[in-house]
């Protein structure tokens, strides 16, 4: 259901590295395949400069869909940390007064596996009141705090905001953003459409996501709430007003409208 009173801010997440985490914690860090709405309410509570105490009570109730523009490729980063100050590290073993100890014998390095999407591009659509999509979208464009695509290290590259639409639902607002794609991505693409993957927040969804963040206070951590999501596929034009023309070195011509490698980012 659509209304006047409604609105919804496009945003394009783009970065060498981003890593949308969710509910892993503890020594690996993994990566969902797509932005989370615990990731993307972030970002945005970032750019408003709302402490982590802050109620995100108006921002949960936002609608999320998102659309893989470019899906990137999976990296392992093999990770170590230790004390700054050159102090043992904790252990998991708290003493009476409910304090962490130190590590019995001494351990100085600890190991951890983070994993993040390398080169990859997203585009998010957020529904919600115009009031507050459109303050949301003033705050995008001049932040208080740094933005950052999943965790600190992945700020994101080019412009961030991709403006503000008339409510007509998260479907068509995802089919009518141009695609963001790089230029090397776009060269494997020969046809004059490209289809490409979306995934929409819907109460009649028939899948659910994990990752509606309760808050972003480290003292007492997050707990993650489900929502009701849904999966799609939107055709958008590539830019190029003709197909390319027949590959030379084997005389065979490719189907415009149907290449099986695409989505897969080859």
């Amino acid at each position: 259901m659509t209304g006047t009173d409604h609105a919804v801010l496009l945003l394009r997440l783009a970065a060498p590295l981003q890593s949308w985490g969710g509910p892993s914690r503890y020594n690996r860090r993994e990566t969902h395949p797509q932005p989370t709405k615990s990731g993307v309410l972030g970002l945005l509570a970032a750019a408003e400069g709302r402490d982590r105490e802050a109620s995100l009570a108006d921002l949960i109730g936002l609608q999320l869909g998102v659309r893989v523009d470019q899906p990137g490729t999976l990296l392992r980063d093999y990770h170590t940390y230790s004390d700054h100050r050159g102090l043992p590290l904790l252990s998991a073993k708290t003493n009476s007064r409910g304090q962490q100890t130190r590590t019995t014998p001494p351990k100085y390095t600890g190991v951890t596996r983070r994993f993040y999407l390398q080169d990859a591009v997203f585009v998010a659509a957020l529904r919600g009141p115009k009031t507050l999509v459109a303050c949301l979208e003033e705050a995008v464009r001049n932040p208080v705090y740094p933005l950052s695509l999943g965790r600190r290290s992945c700020p994101p590259t080019g412009r961030v905001s991709l403006g503000l639409r008339p409510d007509t639902g998260l479907d068509d607002a995802l089919k009518e953003v141009p695609w963001q794609a790089g230029r090397h991505r776009r060269s494997q693409v020969h046809g004059t459409t490209t289809t490409l993957e979306a995934t929409v927040e819907d109460p009649a969804g028939d899948q659910v996501a994990l990752d509606v963040p309760d808050t972003y206070d480290l003292k007492t951590g997050t707990r993650f709430g489900r929502r009701a999501v849904r999966h799609l596929w939107v055709t958008v034009p590539t830019g190029r007003t003709e197909p390319a023309d027949p590959a030379p070195h084997t005389g065979a011509t490719r189907q415009p409208d149907h290449d099986p490698f695409a989505l897969l980012g080859w």
